[in-house]
Protein backbone atom coordinates (compact mmCIF):
# COMPACT_ATOMS: atom_id res chain seq x y z
CA UNK A 1 0.00 0.00 0.00
CA UNK A 2 1.24 3.67 -0.88
CA UNK A 3 1.83 5.93 2.19
CA UNK A 4 -1.62 7.33 2.11
CA UNK A 5 -3.27 3.94 2.28
CA UNK A 6 -0.95 3.10 5.39
CA UNK A 7 -1.51 6.53 7.34
CA UNK A 8 -5.28 5.62 6.71
CA UNK A 9 -5.24 1.86 8.06
CA UNK A 10 -2.37 2.83 10.78
CA UNK A 11 -5.10 5.76 11.78
CA UNK A 12 -8.12 3.31 12.12
CA UNK A 13 -5.75 0.88 14.22
CA UNK A 14 -4.83 3.46 16.92
CA UNK A 15 -8.51 4.87 17.26
CA UNK A 16 -9.72 1.07 18.11
CA UNK A 17 -6.65 0.71 20.27
CA UNK A 18 -6.78 3.85 22.00
CA UNK A 19 -10.92 5.72 21.47
CA UNK A 20 -10.02 8.69 23.76
CA UNK A 21 -7.45 11.04 22.51
CA UNK A 22 -6.51 14.11 24.50
CA UNK A 23 -3.85 16.37 25.40
CA UNK A 24 -2.09 14.50 28.48
CA UNK A 25 -1.64 18.34 30.07
CA UNK A 26 -4.11 19.66 32.30
CA UNK A 27 -5.40 22.78 31.62
CA UNK A 28 -8.52 24.92 31.86
CA UNK A 29 -8.36 28.08 29.74
CA UNK A 30 -6.27 28.45 26.56
CA UNK A 31 -3.06 30.02 27.97
CA UNK A 32 -2.59 27.64 31.00
CA UNK A 33 -1.84 24.83 27.81
CA UNK A 34 0.48 27.81 26.25
CA UNK A 35 2.35 27.50 29.43
CA UNK A 36 2.40 24.01 29.93
CA UNK A 37 3.65 23.42 26.56
CA UNK A 38 6.74 26.02 27.29
CA UNK A 39 7.35 23.89 30.63
CA UNK A 40 6.77 20.38 28.83
CA UNK A 41 10.03 20.92 27.07
CA UNK A 42 12.52 18.05 28.80
CA UNK A 43 10.02 17.47 31.28
CA UNK A 44 7.29 14.94 31.57
CA UNK A 45 3.42 16.10 31.11
CA UNK A 46 2.99 14.85 34.81
CA UNK A 47 5.43 16.74 36.22
CA UNK A 48 4.38 19.65 35.06
CA UNK A 49 0.95 19.11 35.65
CA UNK A 50 1.59 19.21 39.64
CA UNK A 51 4.15 22.15 38.88
CA UNK A 52 1.29 24.39 37.36
CA UNK A 53 -0.76 23.92 40.35
CA UNK A 54 1.81 25.80 42.61
CA UNK A 55 2.19 28.02 39.84
CA UNK A 56 -1.63 29.10 38.72
CA UNK A 57 -1.98 29.61 42.92
CA UNK A 58 0.53 32.36 43.13
CA UNK A 59 -0.48 33.59 39.46
CA UNK A 60 -3.94 33.00 39.05
CA UNK A 61 -4.60 35.33 35.54
CA UNK A 62 -2.51 36.16 33.05
CA UNK A 63 -2.12 39.56 34.45
CA UNK A 64 -1.11 38.15 37.47
CA UNK A 65 1.97 36.16 35.33
CA UNK A 66 2.64 38.90 32.97
CA UNK A 67 3.36 41.19 36.20
CA UNK A 68 5.29 38.89 37.83
CA UNK A 69 9.33 39.28 37.65
CA UNK A 70 11.11 35.71 35.98
CA UNK A 71 12.79 35.19 38.99
CA UNK A 72 9.47 34.57 40.45
CA UNK A 73 7.93 32.66 38.29
CA UNK A 74 11.43 30.35 38.38
CA UNK A 75 11.23 29.64 41.56
CA UNK A 76 8.17 28.15 41.25
CA UNK A 77 8.95 25.70 37.66
CA UNK A 78 11.98 25.26 38.66
CA UNK A 79 11.10 21.15 38.94
CA UNK A 80 10.70 21.07 35.39
CA UNK A 81 14.14 21.81 34.45
CA UNK A 82 15.20 24.49 32.71
CA UNK A 83 13.82 26.65 34.58
CA UNK A 84 15.26 30.27 34.06
CA UNK A 85 14.73 30.28 30.27
CA UNK A 86 10.79 28.62 30.80
CA UNK A 87 10.28 31.16 33.29
CA UNK A 88 11.91 34.27 30.79
CA UNK A 89 10.11 32.97 27.94
CA UNK A 90 6.50 32.14 30.10
CA UNK A 91 7.07 35.86 31.49
CA UNK A 92 7.80 37.72 28.38
CA UNK A 93 4.70 35.65 26.62
CA UNK A 94 2.44 36.63 29.38
CA UNK A 95 2.76 40.40 29.36
CA UNK A 96 2.32 40.13 25.40
CA UNK A 97 -0.95 38.47 25.77
CA UNK A 98 -1.57 40.81 28.58
CA UNK A 99 -0.56 43.92 26.15
CA UNK A 100 -1.46 43.31 22.57
CA UNK A 101 -4.33 40.58 23.01
CA UNK A 102 -6.84 41.34 25.85
CA UNK A 103 -5.17 38.25 28.04
CA UNK A 104 -6.48 35.71 25.42
CA UNK A 105 -4.66 33.01 23.15
CA UNK A 106 -4.38 34.54 19.22
CA UNK A 107 -6.50 32.02 17.07
CA UNK A 108 -3.55 32.47 14.49
CA UNK A 109 -0.83 30.31 14.03
CA UNK A 110 1.55 32.90 12.72
CA UNK A 111 0.71 34.77 15.76
CA UNK A 112 1.67 31.68 17.81
CA UNK A 113 4.89 31.55 16.50
CA UNK A 114 5.40 34.80 17.35
CA UNK A 115 5.52 34.41 21.35
CA UNK A 116 8.45 33.87 23.09
CA UNK A 117 8.91 30.18 23.45
CA UNK A 118 6.63 29.31 21.24
CA UNK A 119 7.30 27.30 18.04
CA UNK A 120 5.39 24.75 15.68
CA UNK A 121 4.84 22.09 17.79
CA UNK A 122 3.63 24.15 20.74
CA UNK A 123 1.38 26.47 18.24
CA UNK A 124 -0.34 22.83 16.67
CA UNK A 125 -0.91 21.64 19.68
CA UNK A 126 -2.91 24.87 20.54
CA UNK A 127 -4.32 24.91 17.14
CA UNK A 128 -5.91 21.42 17.58
CA UNK A 129 -6.88 21.02 21.18
CA UNK A 130 -7.93 24.84 21.89
CA UNK A 131 -9.49 26.13 18.53
CA UNK A 132 -10.19 23.05 16.75
CA UNK A 133 -8.55 23.48 13.84
CA UNK A 134 -5.91 20.82 11.57
CA UNK A 135 -2.81 20.36 13.27
CA UNK A 136 0.00 18.03 13.05
CA UNK A 137 2.01 18.03 16.66
CA UNK A 138 5.91 16.42 16.09
CA UNK A 139 6.92 15.88 19.02
CA UNK A 140 9.78 13.51 19.49
CA UNK A 141 6.81 10.40 19.87
CA UNK A 142 5.16 11.58 16.25
CA UNK A 143 9.08 11.61 15.14
CA UNK A 144 10.00 8.16 16.06
CA UNK A 145 6.76 6.17 15.50
CA UNK A 146 6.16 7.43 12.05
CA UNK A 147 9.49 6.80 10.76
CA UNK A 148 9.26 3.23 12.48
CA UNK A 149 5.61 2.25 11.09
CA UNK A 150 7.40 4.10 7.51
CA UNK A 151 4.60 6.99 7.19
CA UNK A 152 7.87 8.85 6.55
CA UNK A 153 11.77 7.89 5.59
CA UNK A 154 14.73 8.61 7.90
CA UNK A 155 13.21 12.29 8.57
CA UNK A 156 14.23 13.87 12.13
CA UNK A 157 13.82 17.30 11.49
CA UNK A 158 10.39 18.21 12.94
CA UNK A 159 8.88 20.74 10.35
CA UNK A 160 10.13 18.53 7.40
CA UNK A 161 8.12 15.69 9.39
CA UNK A 162 5.42 17.60 9.66
CA UNK A 163 5.21 18.76 6.10
CA UNK A 164 5.92 15.00 4.78
CA UNK A 165 2.63 14.15 7.38
CA UNK A 166 0.10 17.21 5.75
CA UNK A 167 0.60 15.36 2.32
CA UNK A 168 -0.76 11.89 3.76
CA UNK A 169 -2.91 12.50 6.92
CA UNK A 170 -6.62 13.90 6.41
CA UNK A 171 -6.31 17.17 8.09
CA UNK A 172 -9.52 16.21 10.58
CA UNK A 173 -7.82 13.43 11.82
CA UNK A 174 -4.22 14.53 12.40
CA UNK A 175 -4.47 16.11 16.20
CA UNK A 176 -5.74 13.24 17.31
CA UNK A 177 -3.49 10.92 15.32
CA UNK A 178 -0.91 13.00 16.88
CA UNK A 179 -2.56 12.64 20.76
CA UNK A 180 -2.85 8.73 20.35
CA UNK A 181 1.09 8.54 18.54
CA UNK A 182 1.81 9.86 22.29
CA UNK A 183 -0.09 7.32 24.06
CA UNK A 184 1.35 4.79 21.81
CA UNK A 185 5.27 5.76 22.43
CA UNK A 186 4.42 5.61 25.62
CA UNK A 187 3.21 2.38 26.17
CA UNK A 188 4.35 0.12 23.29
CA UNK A 189 6.70 1.67 20.78
CA UNK A 190 8.76 2.62 23.55
CA UNK A 191 12.07 5.10 23.49
CA UNK A 192 14.61 3.68 25.72
CA UNK A 193 13.44 0.02 25.67
CA UNK A 194 13.04 -1.92 23.21
CA UNK A 195 9.73 -1.75 21.02
CA UNK A 196 6.90 -4.14 22.40
CA UNK A 197 6.30 -5.33 19.11
CA UNK A 198 4.52 -8.83 19.93
CA UNK A 199 1.39 -6.59 21.44
CA UNK A 200 1.45 -3.57 18.68
CA UNK A 201 -1.74 -2.99 17.05
CA UNK A 202 0.38 -1.48 14.35
CA UNK A 203 2.79 -4.92 14.03
CA UNK A 204 0.85 -6.31 10.70
CA UNK A 205 1.42 -2.90 9.03
CA UNK A 206 4.54 -1.39 10.31
CA UNK A 207 7.09 -1.46 8.41
CA UNK A 208 10.11 -1.99 10.98
CA UNK A 209 7.82 -5.88 10.84
CA UNK A 210 7.18 -5.85 7.33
Amino acid sequence: MDKKQLALEVIDLLKKEYPDADCTLEYSEAWKLLVSVRLAAQCTDARVNVVVEDLYARFPTVADLAAASPEEIEEIVRPCGLGRSKARDISACMRILHTEYADQVPEDFDALLKLPGVGRKSANLIMGDVFGKPAIVTDTHCIRLTNRIGLVDGIRDPKKVEMALWKIIPPEEGNNFCHRLVLHGRAVCTARTKPYCDRCCLRNVCARNI
